[in-house]
């Protein structure tokens, strides 16, 4: 079990557990970002489920449970919490149109992947967590438009020829664009914590259910108080599965009742292999650009390049510096508007490698820790308070005008400018 999460502790820890039936009913797993969590989580849900004598829980199983489960189509299994999943998509999108044109032995794997990767967006709207939500009725043409789509690619069934599958795909990466920038929240709603605590609830069916929450720091004091809740007293035959990137943003009574699986950042080489293993990317065969990461990988989709969008910050920074208040509509522009909402990310992250010169210097490394605060607060702005991405730049190029001007004008000399 867990064959397919390379480089990782975490996995052994869960197979010893799951082994010894000891797994408690809510568990965390805490890391950085593309350190294989989610993958996790979802092996953990079929793992539980197998059927199988003997060797349970192996990948090749054949179990009608564990097909399901490869597929993301088992009815035990729900997803919740923000997610950025479009990158993905694409790159998996990228992998089944080579695999089928080369008509290679990785093409059910690359099936699998692509299935894999729209579903997990997918379930994120299940009627099971949207009960009562406003947005339930616009999303559910585009989730009908989406799993008609997938269809043709049930596996058993013959994969359309290379000019239908195009077509397919493009179709399908509109859809889930669509749904993602549009209707996914960028926190966890209350209103979906209590909807799968009412599921969880629920009696009746076969199998252990499992709810998988990603990113659940990402949530306001409501949605943190109902998940709590519903921690405190967790209904027998269901498994929470919380993950997160930043463990310190979680409350201490959620850590005090979760048991943490601690999953790190893989070297250079490690994630070289995870990209080769996973999408069959191989630089050396196709001429392509080597990446160091899975993220700066994924990243590589993007309609606008990441190096652009770090530009954009860096030259945001200098304004700052200089004195000027950045057009944030300009830079909202030439940032594509921040979708998908992972180039928000890339442009915090931009300001942040602009800053670090202050290190050099104790007056730069002070006022460096305003400025890091500052990131943080505008990165939580939109990601769990869903204020707009202008109105985000624009508050944030305030607060650093009050930081430099704090400072005597720190930016300034720190910059170096002439």
């Amino acid at each position: 079990m867990f064959e397919n999460i390379l480089f990782q502790s975490a996995p052994d820890l869960l197979a010893r557990d799951i082994g010894v039936g000891g797994l408690p009913p809510s568990i965390l797993f805490s890391g950085p970002q593309a350190s294989g969590k989610l993958s996790a989580a979802l092996e953990t849900a079929r793992v539980l489920s197998c059927r199988a004598e003997g060797q349970k829980g192996l990948w090749n199983c054949s179990c009608p449970s564990c097909l399901q489960h490869k597929t993301l189509v088992n009815q035990n299994l729900l997803i919740a919490g923000p997610g950025d999943r479009t990158l993905e998509i694409r790159a998996a999108k990228a992998t089944l149109l080579s695999e089928n044109a080369m008509n290679s032995r990785h093409l059910e794997a690359a099936r699998h992947l692509y299935l894999r990767a729209v579903r997990k967006l997918t379930l994120r709207f299940s009627p099971i967590l949207w009960e009562g939500d406003d947005k339930a009725g616009k999303t559910a043409p585009l989730l009908q438009s989406i799993n008609e789509a997938l269809e043709p690619l049930t596996p058993g069934r013959t994969i359309p020829e290379p000019d239908e599958l195009q077509k397919l795909l493009d179709g399908l990466e509109k859809d889930c664009e669509k749904l993602e920038s549009s209707f996914l929240y960028d926190s966890v709603p209350v209103l979906h914590i209590r909807n799968f605590s009412y599921w969880a609830h629920l009696k009746g069916g076969e199998g252990k259910k499992v709810l998988v929450l990603e990113n659940a720091d990402r949530m306001a004091d409501g949605a943190r108080n109902a998940l709590l809740k519903i921690l405190e007293e967790p209904p027998e035959g269901v498994l929470f599965i919380l993950t997160t990137q930043r463990k310190s943003a979680m409350l201490p009574t959620i850590l005090s009742r979760v048991r943490i699986y601690s999953f790190f950042e893989r070297t250079p080489e490690q994630q070289l292999k995870v990209i080769d293993r996973i999408f069959h990317y191989d630089p050396g065969l196709t001429h392509g650009k080597s990446y160091d990461n899975v993220s700066d990988f994924l990243q590589s989709y993007l309609d606008v390049k990441p190096e652009l969008v770090m530009a954009a910050a860096a030259s945001f920074f200098s304004e700052l510096a200089q004195g000027h208040f950045p057009d944030t509509a300009a830079v909202l522009a030439s940032c594509g508007s921040f979708r998908p909402r992972v180039l928000f990310s890339v442009f915090l992250r931009g300001i942040m490698k602009a800053q670090e010169g202050f290190l050099s210097s104790p007056e730069g490394a002070e006022c460096s820790v305003r400025i890091l605060e500052q990131l943080r607060q505008t990165y939580d702005n939109v990601s769990i308070f869903n204020q707009g991405a202008q109105a985000a730049l624009e508050q944030l190029a305030r607060n650093l005008m009050q930081i430099d001007h704090d400072f005597g004008g720190a930016f300034r000399r720190n910059l170096q400018f002439e």
